[in-house]
């Protein structure tokens, strides 16, 4: 594949250039929520869950927030602000989007699950066969 068809690709994955695809996010400067249209399959519900999610981030701690996959499924969670927020507090947005993975386990999980079976084509039946015993 090309270096142009390489860049096409990613950029329709929403790849980051650390190798990070992004799900979603929400950012506050622009009153904005974003989902990756790559990952349209996902059911509705847990669409919706991701929206409240991201925009209630932002109303609280403010700055931009995006829901993240690593490169073997793992879910991130990115947070920043703009360079001139006097009123962005990176600590605080870090216990928050902690307090949020913790809350929220069963969604991202069941996403991670999704990532590895439709993206990363992952066998799951193993999977599946664990959770059994």
């Amino acid at each position: 594949m090309s270096d142009e068809n390489l860049f096409k690709e990613a950029d329709r994955l929403g790849l980051r250039p650390d190798g990070r695809i992004v799900l979603c996010g929400a950012n506050a400067y622009e009153q904005k929520y974003y989902f990756n249209p790559v990952f349209g399959k996902i059911p509705e519900s847990i669409k919706e869950e991701l929206r409240i999610i991201c925009v209630l981030f932002t109303q609280e701690a403010g700055g931009i927030i995006t829901v993240e996959f690593e490169d073997d499924g793992e879910i991130f969670l990115r947070t920043e602000c703009d360079e001139e927020d006097i009123t962005w507090d990176n600590v605080s947005a870090g216990l928050l989007s902690g307090e949020i993975l913790r809350r929220r386990r069963d969604v991202f999980d069941a996403i991670k699950l999704y990532y590895r079976a439709l993206i990363l084509h992952e066998d799951m039946s193993g999977l599946l066969a664990e959770d059994d015993l």
